[in-house]
């Protein structure tokens, strides 16, 4: 823009200086033709006025020469009489006499040309410049008695035109000079507006759109400047729009559960989001101008994208795939991507993980049939023995009672079970509470400790507690001895004779944890993950002959969670299982209230 303006004012300032100049040289040449044609009419004047009076005096011999001397200097002219044949009568400038051949010369011209009408003449001689100016004497008759010649150097004449030239120059300077300043001025005023614009439109152009220019005039150039102020704030409303929309939509993408992948018509992956290249452990570099055979190695998935690719009819497809040392399973759903004119735009395919689902399915049907078969076991022994009773073995009181106390046992294993679901049930239902209260962890394992060793001593097993701390935290009692009650009888029924079981008790400052260890029998790695889960049992003949239902665990784990605890296990084949809870000194988020935990 600076270039702009520099040629502009560079355009204007020639244009002016030529008119200048033109204008200089029009009016020099005016003033000084006007000069010559005055000073030429006042000589013209002077020998017309010279030759009247030498007239009046007679012939031109008897004209006094002091007069004539008198007339030269007043007039600053040389004056030259001859008479009627041609020879120099008078002559004021007797230092150079009309003797040389160029006066010679104009003398010869004048005397042949008395009576022309121009009556002056130009002569430069040694580079100065004379002019003559003459004029016939005549007397009373009207004869011819002689010629008066008027001769001036014209030096005061190139003075005068130098200073005219000179004064049109100073003049015609300042001029230029002004007009330069006020011209700069004026572009300046004129172009800074549109260099502003010009330079926003720029930085527009660039994606910056919180340029902005001047309003500061009301003209052409102040309606440029609103224009593009205007045009600035709706790109930078439309872009900031944009932007918004974009972020929604990569946001997204990027944090949807489920995996994305988008394909062009060419087969080239255009777009996947977070889920999916960490499924496929994939980085974003490298999912630059692939096709999506080169990053996904699963058949089922490109024969369905091939599938969609060749019907363009929309698909769903439960598939299992390998993930690390495990498998899980999608559902992946394809659609193909047409646009306006039905033009092939590409393919959309949507993977959802369903394993958890499945894995939920699959607990269902577990525990159905685990529930089943828990119930069917007492039942069919309840039935069976009473149909036996029935048929008349009641007749023997032995065998009577022995049928009884057999009722009686699967009875109260059923019983147990039925207390352990509705149990079970009741934590996990919604807004389920608990009643929390400021113990002392180690008091309530007292209190159960005298009811579990009396189930230890039939297998001569010793039960020891130790206790570094007391621990006292903001729990539920009743429910936390359910909790040790049952992980303390699994360390019983798990340990064989002469075993040991230990409990131990430690804090910190925010925790309380408690330890209960034991060397029986153990868990493989493989088990450990699911003992928690409901009627899981690592060894179901044992479990089951100690009257276990299975469901002690799962009560357990739930009770821990609604204390925002923690419970770990660590255990090895054949030498033992350790199971570890984590209590929080104080309740952040547990309800406090009244017998609501309690039955």
């Amino acid at each position: 823009m600076t270039k702009f303006r520099t040629k502009l004012l560079f355009a204007l300032i020639t244009l002016i200086i030529a008119v200048l100049i033109g204008l200089g040289l029009l009016l020099g040449q005016i003033f000084k033709n006007f000069y010559l044609d005055t000073f030429n009419s006042r000589i013209q004047k002077e020998t017309r006025l010279l030759a009247s009076s030498i007239e009046e005096n007679g012939a031109p011999k008897e004209i006094d020469p002091e007069m004539i001397k008198g007339l030269s200097d007043i007039l600053d002219v040389r004056i030259t009489v001859l008479d009627k044949s041609g020879d120099v009568v008078h002559d004021t400038d007797t230092a150079d006499s009309l003797v040389g051949p160029q006066q010679k010369k104009i003398v010869q011209e004048i005397q042949k040309n008395w009576d022309v009408k121009q009556k002056h003449k130009k002569l430069v001689t040694s580079g100065n410049e004379y002019r003559y100016y003459w004029y016939p004497l005549k007397n009373a008759n009207g004869e011819k008695m002689g010629l008066l010649i008027m001769s001036a150097e014209v030096d005061a004449l190139e003075r005068g035109t130098q200073q005219i030239w000179f004064v049109l120059s100073i003049s015609l300077g300042l001029a230029l000079v002004l007009i330069i300043i006020l011209g700069s001025r004026i572009t300046v005023r004129y172009t800074k507006p549109i260099e502003s614009a010009t330079n926003v439109a720029m930085e527009l152009a660039k994606g910056n759109y919180r340029a902005r220019t001047y309003e500061d005039r009301l003209d052409e150039t102040s309606m440029l400047s609103t224009s593009i102020n205007i045009l600035a704030r709706n790109l930078q409303e439309m872009v900031n729009s944009q932007e918004m929309q974009q972020d929604r939509l990569t946001t997204l993408i990027e944090n949807m559960g489920s995996a994305l992948l988008l394909i062009d018509h060419r087969g080239f992956v255009v777009l996947t989001n977070r889920t999916f290249r960490e499924f496929f452990n994939l980085e974003e570099s490298q999912l630059k101008k692939v096709r999506y055979h080169e990053v996904i190695h699963y058949s089922e998935v490109n024969k369905l994208v091939e599938e969609i690719f060749m019907t363009e009819e929309r698909l769903r497809k439960q598939i299992l795939l390998p993930y690390k040392l495990d498998r899980k399973h999608y559902e992946v759903y394809g659609a193909p991507i047409i646009g306006n004119n039905d033009v092939w735009k590409g393919i959309v395919v949507v993977f959802h993980d369903i394993t958890e689902l499945k894995k939920l399915e699959q607990m269902r049907k577990d525990f159905v049939a685990n529930v089943s078969h828990e119930l069917k076991t007492p039942i069919t022994s309840i039935k069976g023995f009473s149909e036996t009773l029935l048929d008349g073995a009641m007749d023997d009181p032995e065998t009577l009672k022995s049928f009884l106390d057999i009722i009686l046992k699967e009875s109260d294993r059923l019983q147990s079970l039925i207390q352990d679901l509705l149990e079970l049930s009741k934590i996990e239902k919604q807004g389920f509470q608990l009643f929390v209260e400021e113990v002392e962890v180690a008091g309530l394992i007292e209190d159960v400790l005298p009811i579990l060793k009396e189930k230890a001593k039939p297998k001569d097993i010793s039960l020891q507690a130790d206790f570094e701390s007391r621990g006292t935290a903001e729990v539920d009692s009743y429910r936390l001895k359910q909790v040790f009650i049952n992980l303390i009888s699994n360390a019983i029924a798990y340990t064989p004779k002469g075993g040991n079981v230990s409990v131990t008790v430690q804090d910190d400052q925010d925790k309380v944890y408690v330890k209960v260890k034991d060397n029986g029998m153990g868990i493989s790695q493989e088990e450990l993950p699911r003992i928690f889960e409901r009627f899981y049992r690592v060894d179901k003949a044992r479990s089951r002959n100690s009257g276990g239902t299975g469901l002690g665990l799962a009560i357990v784990k739930h009770i821990i969670e609604a204390h925002e605890g923690d419970i770990e296990v660590e255990s090895e084949l054949e030498k033992g299982t350790t199971f570890t809870v984590t209590l929080n000194k104080i309740a952040s988020t547990i309800s406090h209230g009244g017998n609501q935990g309690k039955p």
